[in-house]
């Protein structure tokens, strides 16, 4: 476990700063919708993300979420509305796609790490091949970031060597390395042993303190009550309600979001 104080500025060189939020929307969702087959599963979503800003979505399985985190860097397709991220639209594919989907860090449920390559080889990978850097400064950020996430001296193993905790922990440390503009988390404790959840989140509360901008879907409620800034709560394919963490969970207005925190929020 790391301090998730004192660690070098991750969002050095790269994303926005405290300072910098508030500059109006980084993530623009638009009349957003999108089809599984007969499956209407986003409906008309509408949804802005400001620079610095943590949004928390919440809301019943099935409700759209984790489709909505992945339609944000195209790794779902829409069926019609835009995404804008720092005021550009996505394109559908090709090397643009590509050079811009590196402003959107993604931290999934299962880690994604190559098993055959080391930690350190991970995390410097994407700065390498994509941003062209030289080895020796990815491979000094990296360590950095690793040290940050406190797993600097996995550095040199493998990912099967790790805990499913020091592996997302490395996971967040790669896309970090991107120097993202925004990082979007899917469900990224739903995979791991109880022991192994805080972890992960203390390092996900610490880039939020350090204005990270953030998309985060998680079944974590004491993690949206703390690191949000707003909560948006979603279920059947539609964002249902958008409000303060304070504002949502003491005095929620939808009945459906009534009915949602009675059940969880009870055990």
């Amino acid at each position: 476990m790391t301090d998730s104080e004192g660690g070098p500025d991750l969002t050095k060189g790269g994303g926005p700063t405290a300072e910098t939020a508030g500059d109006g929307p980084l993530v623009v969702v638009e009349n957003v919708n999108k089809h599984f087959g007969e499956l209407h599963v986003l409906k008309d979503i509408n949804l802005t993300v400001n620079r610095g800003e943590v949004v928390v979505v919440i809301g019943p399985s099935g409700g759209g979420k984790s489709t909505l985190c992945r339609s944000i860097n195209r790794l779902e397709p829409i069926d019609g509305g835009t995404i804008l991220v720092d005021g550009k639209e996505l394109p559908k594919e090709g090397k643009e796609l590509a050079r811009l989907r590196a402003d959107v860090g993604m931290v999934f449920q299962s880690f994604n790490l190559f098993a055959h390559k080391t930690i350190l080889d991970n995390v410097t990978l994407g700065p390498i091949k994509v941003r062209k850097q030289g080895r020796q400064e990815s491979e000094k950020h990296a360590m950095e970031l690793l040290d940050r996430v406190g797993i600097a001296n996995q550095a040199q193993k493998y990912p099967a060597q790790l805990s499913g905790g020091q592996q997302q922990r490395a996971a967040i440390a790669r896309s970090l390395a991107m120097k993202p503009k925004v990082m979007l988390f899917d469900e990224p404790t739903s995979a791991l042993d109880p022991e192994m959840i805080n972890e992960v989140l203390d390092v996900m509360s610490g880039l939020a303190r350090d204005g990270m901008t953030m998309v985060v879907v998680t079944h974590e409620m004491g993690f949206a009550r703390k690191a949000a800034q707003k909560v948006v709560f979603m279920a059947d394919g539609q964002v249902v309600e958008e409000n303060t963490p304070e504002e949502f969970f003491t005095n929620a207005r939808t009945d459906r979001a009534k009915d949602f925190l009675s059940k969880i929020l009870t055990h």
